[in-house]
Parts: C-alpha cells; sequence; structure tokens
C-alpha cells in the first residue's frame, strides 16, 4: 500500500477496525466542534515563504527538557493502542526510538512502563492521572523511575471523562485481547468488563476532582523527575504551570475529546 499523505491512514483504519474501535480513537466530545476545529485552524494558518535562501543545510533538530531530538515532533500519549495492532505501544515505542524523538506513553496504556522500557532505548515520558487512591499514582511513578522514563506529564484537564457521544451510542466495551497494564493487580478488572456508561462511571470515581495547582507542587516532592502539566489553554493558566514549578506545560485540548467548544490547541497557542 502506497501511503503518500498522514490523512490517509484514518480511512484505512476505517476499512480495518470495528466501528466500535475506530469510534474509539477517532471521536471527540459532545457536537464534535472543537474536533472539527483542531483541523481546520491549522488550514486557516498560511505559510508567508522567503525565496532565494540559502536551504543547501537544513538542521531540524531541537532539545526538550534537557534532551535532543531529531525534530520538534513528539508522539503524544494515546490509549490502548493494542486494540488496533497487537504490537500497540511496543512498535510506537521502537518506531519512536528509530525516529529519534519522545514518545510519551499513556497510564491507560495497554503495554505497561516495564513492557515498553523492554523494546530497548529511548527517550520516555509518562502521562499520569491523579487518582483518588494516591497510592496508585505512587507506584505508578516509582515503576516508571525504575524503567527509566524521562519525565511525568500531568493530564490536568480530566476531573472526568469527557462525553463522547459515539462510544456511548456503542456501548463500547473493552476486548478481550487488551487489558489497562498498568494497573494490573490494582483491583480494576472490573473495568474491563463494563460498558462504556459504566466503566466511564467507574473511571470518574477513580479521579480525583479536587485536584488543584498544589498537587503539581505535591508531584515534585514524590519524584525528581520534571513534572510536565498537560491540558493548559489559558495564559492565566501558564503562569499558574510557572508558579507551581512545572518544567513545561503541554497546549492541549485533550484531542478533542473532553469538553467541546474550546479552541483549537493550534489557537490557544500565541495566547499561551
Amino acid at each position: 500500500m502506497n501511503i503518500t499523505n498522514v490523512s490517509e491512514y484514518e480511512a484505512i483504519a476505517k476499512e480495518k477496525l470495528s466501528k466500535m474501535i475506530y469510534d474509539y480513537y477517532a471521536s471527540g466530545a459532545e457536537d464534535q466542534w472543537t474536533l472539527r476545529e483542531n483541523r481546520n485552524a491549522f488550514s486557516r494558518i498560511l505559510f508567508k515563504p522567503r525565496i532565494l535562501m540559502d536551504v543547501s543545510k537544513i538542521d531540524l533538530t531541537t532539545n526538550v527538557l534537557g534532551f535532543n531530538i531529531s525534530m520538534p515532533i513528539m508522539i503524544a500519549p494515546t490509549a490502548l493502542q493494542k486494540m488496533a495492532h497487537p504490537q500497540g505501544e511496543y512498535a510506537t515505542a521502537r518506531a519512536a526510538s528509530v525516529a529519534g524523538t519522545i514518545m510519551t506513553l499513556s497510564s491507560w496504556a495497554s503495554s505497561s512502563v516495564e513492557e515498553v522500557s523492554s523494546t530497548g532505548p529511548g527517550i520516555r515520558f509518562l502521562q499520569l492521572y491523579v487518582f483518588k487512591d494516591r497510592s496508585m499514582v505512587t507506584q505508578l511513578l516509582r515503576r516508571a523511575e525504575n524503567a527509566g522514563f524521562k519525565a511525568i506529564v500531568l493530564t490536568a484537564d480530566s476531573p472526568v471523562i469527557g462525553r463522547r457521544e459515539a462510544s456511548i451510542k456503542n456501548r463500547s466495551t473493552l476486548p478481550s485481547y487488551v487489558r489497562w497494564k498498568n494497573f494490573e493487580g490494582m483491583d480494576l478488572e472490573k473495568l474491563d468488563k463494563t460498558n462504556n456508561s459504566a466503566h466511564t462511571s467507574v473511571v470518574n470515581g477513580l479521579y480525583d476532582q479536587s485536584l488543584t495547582w498544589k498537587d503539581v507542587t505535591w508531584l515534585q516532592t514524590l519524584t525528581s523527575l520534571p513534572i510536565i502539566v498537560k491540558g493548559v489553554l489559558t495564559a492565566e493558566d501558564t503562569r499558574l504551570a510557572i508558579q507551581a514549578g512545572a518544567a513545561g506545560i503541554i497546549v492541549s485540548n485533550h484531542g478533542a475529546r473532553q469538553l467541546d467548544y474550546v479552541p483549537a490547541t493550534i489557537m490557544a497557542l500565541e495566547e499561551v
């Protein structure tokens, strides 16, 4: 198959995946206005090319938190990759390493921090949710440190899971061949067997909805790894992240999967 444009992957995925799994990956929250806007906003940003410049030597390398990477493109955390392919996060980790860039592993991955680490060398960050049971957070932090992860990405825009109507309609369940590998042995097996609405209720019950900026400081007392705050869309929250000692921020609307009718991330970037 001769793929010439990254957008072609979406059409191929629609052919190969079940509707439930495709919709899980492809859909956004509520009316999906922000999902469409995330893409449309980029199409409104135009190049202003300058001509007759020496481009014989091009260097895309950059530095993120002291780590040299080959290009200013990294892999964002996405859950349950083995629903799409048996290799799942293993393949993503290997590809990121070969490409010379950073992979961020989702807490809700279908491969554990240890399994991803076993694929070989690479610069990896761990995306983290804060649960009411803080011991779960501490355990995962220790495991990430031991597995050689280099930073923690705190998702800060998810006191509850966004209302993803496609998954509700599909009554989505976790396929039998997929597990939440970072939480094996933590009594979350009931999540595997519930439909989407029940699963959402269970996960919402796990998330600590009292999370505030003081918890960014608290996380820094648990680990020497840098803390990056993900989900920032405003200048106000950028200032608070800096004040809280965050090592970095990720401008994100959670792929439009959390709160609909928020700006496209590329539109929020200038203010941030």
